[in-house]
């Protein structure tokens, strides 16, 4: 339904007077999504999730220069294709609920994402089903709390019955058990067919929702490996990034490791996280290592076994 091919992004800046600078703030991402699969992508601020999801709805700012492509079911995601898919067969959940028009009522809003059928009552029944009351039909995004504003963006991107829902982020300030029925309204719609790429800082939201899982580091895919590889100390794991998040959780052994992501204007050939990795070569420090299939699984590292 979905694949990502090299996607690189950059943004160009002005530095004194009208010297401009170039940026690059994604390097290589790939991911690839099928129909009924959700895949979640999981990494530090900073890695490129959000920036991919604005890619994928070709909403990225003006100052943005992307290379790669984007295949939607098999067709290059053009921008023509992208204006004509978003908001329909492409839906997105938002990290921020700034998106929410300020001068539109949220009934309203919702109502304007369904292509077919009776608006009112898909409506009325997604309220129900996130909890929103008939009064919430009539208010205006500033009259919601930030709950309730984050259960109309999840209502306005599944009333439409979309194909592919980017969701950045969706459940951040839910009561728990509102964040367990997105999750499992996600779930029943891709078992229902919809590809649905999740994007989210929780591996635990994460390994309850999702069957793969996309590790970003500094822009680029480090790994994508099954959920049941997130087990015991890491072991099936491939890459030392990975394994080192999944064992700095606290329900792990809450171990952190020394260092920081690379800024995004410091220049580097290697694998970004060669100055804190304990396995780091002189071929981590020169050369970006290929994405390659190791057991059941993908990662780019030189000495994944």
């Amino acid at each position: 339904m979905l694949e990502v091919n090299n996607l690189s992004i950059s943004f160009i800046q002005y530095e004194k007077g009208l010297k401009q600078k170039t940026i690059q703030v994604i390097s290589d991402l790939n991911i690839k999504i099928s129909k009924g699969e959700i895949l979640a992508i999981v990494g530090s601020s900073g890695s490129g999730k959000s920036l991919l999801a604005h890619a994928i709805l070709g909403i990225l700012p003006k100052n943005a220069l992307m290379s790669g492509t984007i295949l939607y079911d098999g067709r290059e995601l053009t921008t023509k294709r992208q204006k004509k898919l978003r908001g329909n067969e492409i839906a997105f959940i938002p990290q921020s609920v700034n998106f929410l028009d300020p001068l539109m009522k949220v009934g309203s809003q919702v109502r304007s994402s369904v292509s077919a059928g009776e608006k009112k009552e898909k409506q009325r029944k997604i309220f129900d089903r996130y909890s929103l009351d008939s009064r919430t039909d009539s208010l205006f995004p500033f009259q919601l709390s930030g709950g309730m504003a984050r259960r109309v963006l999840v209502a306005s991107a599944v009333v439409g019955g979309a194909k592919l829902i980017v969701a950045d982020e969706p459940t951040p300030g839910l009561h728990p058990e509102v964040v367990n029925e997105t999750l499992g309204h996600l779930r029943e719609l891709a078992n229902q067919g919809c590809a649905i790429l999740l994007i989210t800082h929780d591996i635990g939201t994460a390994l309850n929702v999702a069957d793969s899982i996309a590790v970003f580091y500094s822009g680029i895919t480090i790994e994508i490996s099954p959920v049941s590889d997130f087990s015991g100390k890491g072991e099936s794991l491939r890459h030392p990034y990975t394994k080192a998040l999944w064992n700095a959780l606290p329900q792990n052994d809450f171990n952190p490791i020394d260092g920081f992501q690379p800024s995004h204007i410091e220049q580097h050939s290697g694998c970004p996280f060669n100055s804190r990795c304990t396995f780091k070569s002189s071929e981590c420090v020169s050369k970006l290592p290929l994405i390659r299939d190791v057991r059941f699984g993908k990662v780019r590292c030189y000495h994944a076994t």
